[in-house]
Order: structure tokens, then C-alpha cells, then sequence
């Protein structure tokens, strides 16, 4: 699993820190540095919140029963899911005019005062961070043992992301962000996959949903998640050995409906008439 949380923690967190470095970069361009003070604040105040809710979702439902726990877990895990083939979609779509949108809030949020400011920092690192949150708590779910793997991978991914946007604002590297989404877009998707066809074996386990004795294979024999080659799966894939039929034909179905949508050429905007001299 600490590919996948790598893979989330590094993509999520490069958003985070791309848009925080854009503000940044804003305000010292524009020589209005009084107004980074508010911009780590918002940051600071969304980043931590981001943590109480990562740990309260992951330590805390200690107390509920087996079934109550499969619930929990099945559900978050459809809600991760959800985040994330959102968010894939929104950068595909954003990913070129983010740094223009972003300059005309900080702009107007000035005007505002410094509170606006706070809040539009806040809210823009914020909705990565509760994601991040979320998915967290789904990859803690689909870890066996008790294993810390998924923070492993999280913190390291994060930590990537953050040295990267550094790098990139400093000007000390460059490369196509575009294609960098594109990648690990893609590579989400299947991430995403697994972790809804897990969440559907949890509800199944809280007999939420009918069908957990139906299952599509079971490859312990030749493949089990105890096999280096099986664990290498289950990290990236969320590999099942005992794999129902109803996560079987979500996993397939997630994935030729999402992948192809998300892969689509982009449609290019035809340039608008020249105007006609009078």
C-alpha cells in the first residue's frame, strides 16, 4: 500500500504546494510581502486541520464493533474514491489557467483585507488536505497488521511534493506539469479502483451489500498477498487473493468508464473571428 499512498500523498501535496507557491510568488512580484504572513497562516490553520481530521477518522473508531467498523471503512473509501477521480478531472481540466484564477483571487482578497486573505489560503490548501485525510484513512483500511506503510508512503510523497514545489519556484528545475498530471492521473485511476472494490468488500463484510461468498477468483494458491509479487500488487492495485464478484465487475467497470474519459484528447478552443474593420 505505500505505493499508492506515495502516489496520493505526492500528487495531492504537489497541488497544495503549487498553489502556495503561486501566492507567494504573487505577493513578492507584486511587492506585497506584509500579506505572507496571512497566506502561512491559512496554510498553517489547513494544514493542521487536515491532520485532526486524518487522526481522528483513523484512531478513533477503535470503539465501534467489527460490522460498524467495515461500514465506516466502505464508506470513506467510496467517499476517497470520489475525491479522487474529482480531483483528477478538475487538474486536467484547470491545470492551465490555475495560476491566473489564483492571482485574480489573491488580488481581490487583498482589496478585501487580510482575513479574506487568510480564508482564500486556507481554502485553497484545505481542500487537498481533507482528501488527503480521507484517502489516508481508506489506505489505513485496506492495510493489513496494523502496518505503517500507508503513513510511510503518505509522508513520503508529501515531503517530495513539497521539495519539488520549492525547486520549481526557485526556477532550479523544470518540466511539463502537464504530463506529470497526465502520468499520475492515469496511474490513479487504477489506485482509485482498488480502493472502491475494497470499500464494496467492506460493506459486504458489514452485510451492507449481498454477495460476500460470490466470488469471481481466488488466486491464493498461485498468487498470495503474502508473495513478494503479491504484496507488490496490492500495494499498487489493491490486489484482493479472494476477490468477490461485485469488486470484480467494479474494479473493471471503474476503470474502462473512467480511464478512457480521462485520457480523451482535450478539446482545443477555436480562436475567436477577427473583428471586421467598419
Amino acid at each position: 500500500m505505500w505505493f499508492a499512498s506515495a502516489l496520493i500523498g505526492l500528487r495531492e501535496g504537489l497541488e497544495a504546494a503549487l498553489v502556495v507557491s503561486i501566492l507567494v510568488a504573487f505577493l513578492v512580484k507584486t511587492d506585497r510581502k506584509h500579506a505572507l504572513r496571512w497566506v502561512w497562516l491559512g496554510v498553517g490553520v489547513a494544514v493542521l486541520l487536515s491532520i485532526g481530521v486524518g487522526a481522528i477518522l483513523t484512531y478513533t473508531t477503535a470503539q465501534l464493533s467489527f460490522e460498524q467498523q467495515e461500514l465506516l471503512g466502505g464508506a470513506l473509501s467510496i467517499v476517497a474514491v470520489a475525491f479522487v477521480t474529482a480531483m483528477i478531472f478538475w487538474m486536467r481540466k484547470a491545470a492551465r489557467s490555475i495560476a491566473a484564477e489564483l492571482r485574480g483571487k489573491m488580488d481581490d482578497a487583498l482589496d478585501v483585507g487580510p482575513l479574506a486573505v487568510l480564508v482564500l489560503s486556507f481554502i485553497a490548501v484545505g481542500r487537498e488536505g481533507l482528501e488527503t485525510a480521507v484517502f489516508f484513512y481508506a489506505g489505513v483500511q485496506t492495510a493489513q497488521g496494523g502496518t505503517s506503510e500507508p503513513l510511510i508512503g503518505f509522508t513520503a510523497g508529501i515531503l517530495a511534493a513539497v521539495a519539488l514545489a520549492y525547486l520549481l519556484y526557485r526556477g532550479a528545475v523544470r518540466f511539463d506539469l502537464g504530463k506529470f498530471f497526465t502520468i499520475t492521473g492515469a496511474l490513479l485511476v487504477f489506485v482509485a479502483a482498488g480502493v472502491l472494490g475494497y470499500g464494496l468488500h467492506d460493506l459486504q463484510e458489514a452485510a451492507f451489500l449481498p454477495g460476500l461468498d460470490t466470488l469471481a477468483f481466488d488466486a491464493s494458491a498461485v498468487l498470495p498477498e503474502t508473495s513478494w509479487y503479491g504484496a507488490l500488487l496490492k500495494g499498487i492495485f489493491n490486489y484482493s487473493q479472494r476477490t468477490t464478484l461485485l469488486q470484480a465487475a467494479a474494479w473493471v467497470a471503474y476503470v474502462v468508464i473512467v480511464l478512457p474519459l480521462f485520457l480523451r484528447p482535450k478539446k482545443k478552443v477555436a480562436a475567436a473571428p477577427a473583428a471586421t474593420a467598419v
